[in-house]
């Protein structure tokens, strides 16, 4: 049995139905693959802002606090010590941390498929014709009224895959709440499990066999 999947033109209209290629949109889910792919591209994100400074870095204390012995007092010889408030910090975080991740390339590409093939069981992709009213200027009012008519009612959360830059597009869907627009050469699993619905163009079922399944 043939996998398909219907394409709309922007009045919500079904115009035509395309084949799927299986080893896309037919693979079983494995969520330990997924997870590990998601929390890669999480970890290669995280910049280490958090910083303390050693008894080194620290200003100040080049100059004995008192004298080493006749005082009375423990020994000190800097105030930037650890032992004293406004000194250096043992041990804290230090922004040299390297919190990547390195996951391959097949491990990645397959956790795209994995979430692809859930979307399309979970009737959570749309495939559009093509964008034909942005060609003068942009327009998010009009935008809005396309994913209305696909939709029925605006989705709460879109992730929009473009063909090709398209300029007037992205400037039309930019300002629409929980809804990211990306090339199809930028799709990836963080993406595909951060929103809920993906509504790609008809252009971009090739170009992911082409891009994402290398022999």
């Amino acid at each position: 049995m043939s996998l398909t999947i219907p394409v709309y033109n922007q009045k919500g209209e079904k115009v035509e139905e395309i084949e799927l290629n299986p080893e896309i949109f037919e693979v079983k889910f494995n969520s330990d693959l997924v997870h590990q792919v998601i929390v890669s591209y999480l970890a290669n994100q995280r910049y280490p802002w958090a910083h303390t400074k050693t008894r080194a870095e620290v200003k100040g204390g080049g100059k004995k606090p008192w004298s080493q012995k006749g005082t009375g007092r423990a020994r000190h010889g800097s105030i930037r010590s650890p032992l004293w408030v406004g000194g250096g910090v043992t041990f804290g975080p230090r922004k040299e941390k390297n919190y990547e991740k390195k996951i391959p390339k097949k491990m990645k590409r397959k956790a795209i498929f994995c979430l692809l093939s859930q979307k399309l069981r979970d009737k959570e992709i749309f495939l559009l014709d093509k964008f034909e009213t942005f060609e003068e200027k942009p327009k998010t009012k009009r935008m809005l009224e396309i994913l209305k008519n696909i939709f029925k009612e605006k989705p709460k959360s879109l992730l929009l895959v473009l063909a090709k830059n398209q300029k007037n597009v992205l400037l039309s869907a930019r300002n629409l709440p929980k809804t990211k627009i990306i090339l199809v050469d930028s799709l990836n699993a963080l993406d595909l499990a951060n929103f809920k619905y993906l509504l790609m163009e008809k252009e971009t079922i090739p170009l992911i066999e082409k891009i994402f399944l290398k022999k």
